[in-house]
């Protein structure tokens, strides 16, 4: 028997059968034909920098969300990021994460690059 989620305003979000579901186009996000390459990115057009500790004993991390890049791209980001700051990180599931608390050289960094930029989370 599958498990199925749906948005208060009707829509499929989520089935055991197929996964996470695309809240536009209503196909599996594997599938998703709206966010094709070349297809503009979804979200308010703000990247947002957060720090997290959660999970991390204690440790600083400070994440970029929302970059309107391809995941290839993003690993270049993070490279450059990582580079500048001179620390360590990571990129996963299309966020870049970045050892330490450099929220505000990420946001100047970024700003540079043209991009709006909000800072997100405590």
């Amino acid at each position: 028997m599958a498990m199925v989620k749906e948005r208060a305003g009707g829509g499929l979000v989520y089935s055991s059968a197929t996964g996470r579901m695309c809240g536009l186009c209503g196909r599996p996000v594997a599938g998703c034909v709206c966010r094709l390459p070349g297809a503009p990115p979804a979200g308010d057009g703000y990247v947002r920098v957060r720090r997290e500790t959660k999970g991390r004993g204690g440790k600083a991390v400070t994440v970029v969300i929302g970059a309107p890049l391809a995941a290839a791209e993003i690993a270049v980001l993070g490279k450059d990021l990582r580079k500048l700051l001179g620390t360590g990180g990571s990129v996963k599931d299309g966020n870049i994460e970045i050892q330490g608390d450099h929220r505000d050289k990420v946001v100047a960094a970024l700003q540079a690059r043209g991009w709006k930029v909000k800072l997100a989370g405590g």
